[in-house]
């Protein structure tokens, strides 16, 4: 992986960035400032000191004792100068050279920190890792991952103005919006009793600003969403979020591309190729999951017509059966652990879970005497079986057949984040309605109500809506979902048609969507948009399986902030003034 190059950043101070001391400078006299890594003294007159920057770590000499332990700021002067033979460090960018002659200028003292600031620090406990996350961030990696961070911003910008985007600011104090994700509140002080929400997007006033006439906007956009937390998800987080007029699918696609593909290549240094595309449905046959990691097989594979006439009452009537092939590892398994992977199936909703081991002789598993010999035949070759291989197999309605063998092949072989190519595809073609409410029997949305049907299936909303596809669009990258859009509804009769299906009434509408219809009647363009996290790009691209890692100051899972000890109680005077007191927890 590449990294961002550090210009020489000369000041009144210093001449040279620690990491940047190079042969080039053999022979001349220089000055860096930095924290003190390591101190090593040979006797009483020769010391060794690793002074580290941001930049990286350089080694100086100093030709007496020196007072200057672990962490203290320091500024050397001394001639660079190549290091004695035998010497060299290969594994240090810096490690042909050395400062010699040195003087010694301690800026501040420091007192000994709580963890190493290296990378055995990884193995402390990340609470404490937070509570001094100030100490933390001087360690290379989380250097090296803010420096990805802002590459990748840096980038992403420079592609979206490329393409006539406009850079527009929307508000932090929006009104509460009553779907979506739980929002997090904010007391007016002029208003007692009313509250602002913090957005969880930008998504309304983006769609005004077309109306507007802006034609297309992007901006890096901080959200909030008040979600428990997990690996790749925080409180806040940082989104690209743009919308475009008189443009179809492909023209989204085609712009947050080029967009991300140039953040990729200012990491990576190199572009990533084209990125691929796929229906919902073919996601979901093929893999088991509407978000695929691409980087590995174990495609799910269809096995229902080869049982269609089977005795073996399991399958028989089954909507669909599937199957997928664990190549070389059914010696990994015992008994043990199958049935684990089938109480795993189980408390996925399958009724069960179908093993076979594929062995020089046949075919190993309970079920294996209830298949005939061309059923067995069959479904070796249709799985590409070899001997050695672990085949599982589920039978039930389609949906349900595709989940769970989709999460084992999750659990069975997917690989760590940063291993393997970088696989990003579009997933297409998403269903306008997901399930029914089972208080309403109405259809519920799969994404918002302001989603486009896809045009070949719109005479169906009233009929058949779970039919329905829609116009929306999701970019995944090794399994993980960067982000989400469509393309929007701009017509109010449809607009209309799709409320009605999930039972809006016109006055219900107008109360809860009103100030953002309302402008449509003055002539909304077409127009579609997307946003994505850049948290979790950023992540994938740094290599760490935790967006913790890639911002500078995160919440722990439990919300809570160790450095500044925040939520904190507010003191009865505040809430006071907001018209605000503290009721009992009632969870």
């Amino acid at each position: 992986m590449s990294t961002p190059p550090n210009p020489i950043q000369a000041t009144s101070m210093r001449t040279h960035l620690c990491g940047q001391v190079s042969p080039a400078d053999i022979g001349r006299e220089v000055t860096v400032c930095g924290w003190v890594g390591r101190r090593r003294e040979h006797g009483e007159h020769l010391a060794f000191v690793d002074l580290r920057d941001y930049s990286g770590l350089v080694q100086c000499v100093v030709d007496d004792s020196v007072d200057a332990r672990s962490e203290y700021v320091v500024r050397i002067t001394g001639t660079v100068r190549s290091r004695p033979e035998g010497t060299v460090n290969t594994s240090l960018a810096t490690g042909e050279v050395e400062i010699g002659d040195c003087n010694v200028e301690v800026l501040r003292r420091a007192d000994p920190p709580p963890f190493p600031i290296d990378e055995r620090a990884d193995g402390v406990d990340e609470s404490v890792r937070l509570q001094y996350r100030y100490l933390d961030l001087r360690r290379p990696r989380m250097q090296k991952n803010l420096r990805v961070r802002s590459s990748v911003n840096s980038a992403v910008r420079s592609a979206m103005e490329r393409q006539g985007f406009v850079e527009v600011e929307t508000p932090m104090l929006v009104p509460s919006t009553p779907e979506g994700a739980r929002e997090f509140l904010v007391p007016s002080r002029k208003s007692p009793g009313s509250f602002y929400a913090l957005p969880q997007s930008p998504q309304l006033f983006k769609q005004l600003l077309m109306v507007g006439g802006v034609d297309r906007y992007y901006q890096i956009a901080r959200c909030l969403r008040d979600e428990d937390l997990r690996a790749d998800r925080q409180y806040e987080f940082m989104q690209l979020d743009m919308e475009m007029s008189f443009v179809t699918q492909d023209d989204v696609l085609e712009a947050v591309s080029e967009a991300v593909l140039s953040a990729a290549e200012a990491v990576l240094g190199e572009r990533p190729p084209s990125i691929e595309k796929m229906t919902w449905h073919e996601a979901m046959d093929r893999y088991g999951i509407d978000k695929p990691d691409l980087r590995f097989g174990m495609e799910l594979v269809e096995l229902t017509d080869i049982f269609a006439t089977t005795e073996f009452k399991a399958f028989a009537g089954a909507g669909s059966i599937k199957g997928i092939r664990v190549p070389n590892r059914a010696d990994e398994f015992g008994r043990n652990q199958l049935d684990r992977l089938t109480d795993r199936a189980k408390s996925l909703g399958a009724k069960g879970l179908v093993w076979l081991k594929v062995t020089p002789d046949g075919l190993e598993s309970p079920v294996a005497k209830f298949l005939s010999e061309r059923e067995t035949k069959d479904l070796v070759e249709a799985l590409g079986a070899q001997p050695g291989d672990l085949c599982l197999i589920v039978a039930d309605q389609w949906s349900t057949t595709c989940e769970v063998l989709g999460t084992l092949r999750n659990d069975l072989g997917r690989p760590p984040v940063h291993e393997g190519p970088y696989r990003y595809v579009w997933v297409v073609e998403f269903p306008l309605f997901v399930g029914v409410d089972t208080t309403t029997g109405r259809p519920k949305p799969g994404h918002h109500p302001f989603t486009m049907p896809h045009p070949d299936d719109v005479d169906r909303i009233e009929t058949d809506p779970l039919s329905v596809r829609s116009i929306a669009y999701d970019l995944v990258l090794n399994g993980w979902e960067l982000g989400s859009g469509s393309i929007r509804i701009h017509e109010p009769d449809l607009q209309r048609r799709v409320f009605t299906a999930l039972g809006i009434s016109q006055e219900e509408a107008a109360s809860k969507f009103g100030f953002f219809l309302r402008p449509f009647d003055y002539g909304a363009p077409p127009h579609g948009g997307f946003a994505f996290g850049l948290d979790r790009l950023i992540a994938i691209l740094a290599g760490e399986e935790n967006i913790r890692e890639v911002i500078a100051y995160p919440k722990t899972q439990s919300g809570s902030d160790p450095m500044t000890e925040s939520p904190l109680e507010v003191d009865d005077r505040i809430l006071a003034e907001l018209g605000l007191r503290v009721l009992p927890s009632t969870n």
